[in-house]
């Protein structure tokens, strides 16, 4: 009996796997989805261009992997983003808040058209507002207000912050507060 509390005590063996989600990434041509992404990864963001069609990065974080699937912005691409949307368990979008008036219309008709998506709407949703170290950028809260995030995101989960490739330590912790809202998530499925 003391060799299995011993054991039970000192050789605790591999740690718990690390729960993975699978999320969808959106955002226009040039909001800074891959460099983001990159970032978070720890890749150089030098030369990166626009994505074509789709790229697949895992993002480790502590208590979970994070299965990105970014889907490039150019008007091509955006009209076969829907046929991505299956199996995702979460949303990241990201848009430019320095971007011109007419590109930030174009992101919230976007943004709206995700948030309202069958396939999407009732999963947890990630908003960055890139570009922040931008003399032209929006804050969130102009953000907030110009998007009518309130009325259209009510009673679904969400998070609005800033962003910047240049503070990455905002970055990770906007991703580890969506951890937690698929967590929530998972939580909540598991009671039914």
């Amino acid at each position: 009996m003391d060799y299995l509390c011993f054991r039970t005590l000192c050789c605790k063996g591999q740690p718990p796997p690390r729960p993975e989600y699978d999320l969808v990434c959106i955002g226009l041509t040039g909001s800074g989805k891959t460099s983001l992404l990159s970032r978070l990864c720890s890749e150089a963001t030098d030369n990166i261009g626009p994505t074509t069609g789709f790229s697949i990065k895992a993002v480790p974080f502590q208590n979970a992997i994070l299965n990105v699937k970014e889907l490039g912005g150019a008007d091509s691409i955006k009209k076969y983003w829907s046929r991505y949307y299956q199996g995702s368990q979460g949303v990241v979008f990201v848009l430019d808040s320095a971007s011109t008036d007419e590109d930030l219309e174009m992101a919230r008709t976007e943004l709206h058209s995700a948030l309202q998506h069958p396939q999407l709407c009732t999963l947890p949703f990630l908003i960055l507002a890139n570009h922040q170290d931008k003399p032209a950028a929006r804050t969130t809260q102009e953000i907030k207000k110009y998007f009518e995030l309130e009325p259209l995101a009510r009673g679904k989960s969400w998070i609005l912050e800033g962003s910047s490739v240049d503070n990455i330590d905002a970055v990770k912790q906007s991703f580890t507060q969506l951890i937690e809202l698929l967590e929530d998530k998972d939580q909540d499925t598991g009671r039914i």
